[in-house]
């Protein structure tokens, strides 16, 4: 008798004579570290779970992290940017939760589509199960079965690591939430309580008007926490300031943990501080202590020196980002961050303008780009907004100001220059117009994919999924680019999610007229990449360079476009200068 299932999804059916057998398919080395959050959400679950992994790193200790997140979306690729925000993409083409992000920025685990699940995809694999008949005719139900699906995802992301961080996603009192809570309870039981350890963020408040700190809300999320049956060994407090030895010994009594396991997550300047903080807090030593792991004694210079960098910058640069979900930053997050290391590989900090493309006419983009040193247009999709990306853009291009095209952007900017550049008149993309005259950017049917091997086809009724180009694809750089100037590497790898594509029919003509392609897939039917050669920095590129950016390790373009704009910052001051001397 054999079994598919990892041991600890079925330990209460596998025989005794098979028992060690089963179980040693799982090394008893591995670790797993459950974070949850209480009291509200957007405390910073994310981002603590990123910081352990980062401190642990530090330690020599290898790590993995995985969301479960609670929603019934399958995945969170058809979600809107405002509800949920952004979409992070991992290189084998799996749309993610944003904190996925916070993961690869911070450490240097690469995720794929093991790292994250939710409720849809946990429901979805149960029910394709029980109609195959996997469940012998039984009645399929909450426990053992979605909490046996969600255990095997857990173990599904156990190799090669020494500890597996886990984030819970929402808040702990939500319904939907209840059966990761009870799946991650069980956990204990199946590994083993010294291979596990709960650490449980939640919010004590300052209250101004009467001068103190509220304990109450912890205490009683704990509370909720273990009513389901977990105890937490270690409590996150997120709070504005320094929690005092008698606060945290007021919480460690009625919480159940040890003093020194009550750790103030306090509010920071930067986000590249709290591994900093946590660390000075004690937290890894005491994850260390609980878990009883050996490792070597930290080593967190380089998040030392990143913080020191970012607090004294040399130079400020201003960019502007013209998009449509600039109301919520979550939208752009990776984005964001990425333009914070361009500044970083500078040595400046980055001011960023926010613009929202479907509000401002021409004139007001006028007096709103006016004292810009760069101008970003990011992705999207949907055509609320887009008549006011593509006057940014040409604004960009006529006023000789350096210009950043991803995705959408880089669709805009072919748009842009074949309707005022190139004599197309009415070019659009067929995303936006299907009766356009000038199809310069299309949907096309038939491709080669070089990440699966295999030729797509697709068209306006697949599913929205299915005529997405997802994941990382290979882009070979032309000589004398701006592109290759910045790689340093003739060909590169990077993660794309979009629809529409390039019209290669309009190449020559585009080329003709002073767009030049500058990255192209293998087979040379795919352009990732435009620049303007007559223009002190513009290029852009089809795929999502934000999503490789790391804070130790800034993306190559990134750091191009805010040198470009720190140059132009110099150049406008020069002119200034030499005007007020006339």
């Amino acid at each position: 008798m054999t079994f598919a299932r990892p041991p600890c999804y079925i330990h209460y059916i596998v025989k005794k004579s098979e028992q060690t057998s089963t179980e040693s398919r799982m090394s008893p080395k591995i670790k797993f570290i459950f974070i949850t959050g209480g009291v509200l959400s957007s405390l910073g679950k994310g981002l603590a779970a990123a910081s352990i992994g980062a401190l642990l790193e530090s330690r020599g200790l290898r790590i993995t992290i995985q969301k479960l997140d609670p929603y019934i979306n399958v995945d969170p690729g058809t979600m809107n940017p405002f509800q949920h925000g952004e979409v992070f993409v991992t290189d084998d083409g799996a749309e993610t939760d944003l904190d996925l992000g916070h993961y690869e920025r911070y450490t240097r685990a690469r995720l794929d589509r093991n790292s994250n699940y939710t409720t849809g995809r946990i429901y979805y694999s149960v029910i394709t199960k029980e109609r195959r008949g996997e469940y012998l005719g039984g009645t399929v139900q909450v426990i053992p079965h979605i909490t046996d699906e969600i255990k095997q995802s857990i173990l599904a992301v156990a190799h090669d690591v020494d500890v597996v961080i886990v984030e819970i996603g929402g808040t702990v009192g939500d319904i939907e939430g209840l059966p990761f809570l009870e799946a991650i309870r069980q956990f204990k039981q199946d590994v083993g309580k010294e291979n596990v350890l709960y650490i449980h963020l939640t919010y004590v408040p300052y209250i101004k008007a009467a001068g103190e700190v509220k304990t109450k809300p912890t205490q009683h999320s704990v509370k909720e926490l273990r009513e389901i049956g977990i105890q937490p060994d270690i409590l996150l407090c997120r709070t504005e300031q320094f929690l005092t030895g008698d606060l945290k010994a007021k919480i460690a009594l009625f919480c159940n943990v040890e003093e020194d396991a009550v750790i103030t997550a306090k509010d920071v300047e930067s986000i590249y501080e709290v591994p900093c903080v946590f660390h000075k807090e004690g937290l890894d030593d005491k994850i260390i202590e609980k878990l009883n792991i050996w490792t070597r004694a930290p080593r967190l210079k380089d998040w030392e020196d990143l913080v020191h960098r970012l607090k004294h910058p040399e130079f400020t640069v201003r960019i502007a980002i013209v998009g449509k979900y600039v109301g919520l930053k979550e939208s752009y997050k990776s984005l964001n961050e990425a333009l914070v290391h361009g500044g970083l590989a500078n040595r400046a900090s980055v001011d960023l303008v926010y613009i929202r493309s479907d509000e401002v006419g021409e004139d007001d983009l006028k007096d709103s780009l006016a004292d810009v040193d760069g101008i970003l247009v990011p992705g999207g999709f949907g055509a609320r907004g887009i008549e006011g990306k593509i006057a940014a853009i040409r604004y960009a291009r006529e006023n000789k100001i350096p210009f950043f095209g991803i995705c959408l952007g880089m669709q805009l900017a072919v748009v842009e220059f074949a309707r005022n550049a190139a004599g197309l008149s009415g070019a659009h993309s067929t995303e936006f117009n299907t009766q356009t005259p000038y199809p310069v950017i299309y949907l096309m049917k038939e491709w080669y994919d070089f990440r699966t091997r295999q030729v797509q086809v697709r068209d306006e009724d697949s599913q929205k999924g299915g005529t997405m180009r997802l994941g990382a694809y290979p882009c070979r750089l032309a000589n004398d680019s701006l592109a290759l100037a910045a790689y340093h590497t003739g060909e590169i790898s990077e993660r794309h999610r979009h629809r529409y594509e390039f019209n290669n029919l309009y190449r020559e003509v585009l080329e003709k007229n002073g767009v030049r392609v500058t990255g192209l897939s293998p087979d040379g039917e795919l352009v990732e990449i435009i620049e303007i050669p007559d223009h002190p920095w513009f290029l852009a590129c089809q795929f999502h360079p934000e999503f490789k950016s790391r804070p130790m390790s800034p993306h190559p373009l990134f750091g191009a476009f805010i040198k470009a704009a720190l140059e132009q910052r110099q150049v406008v001051a020069e002119r200034q200068k030499k005007a007020v001397g006339k």
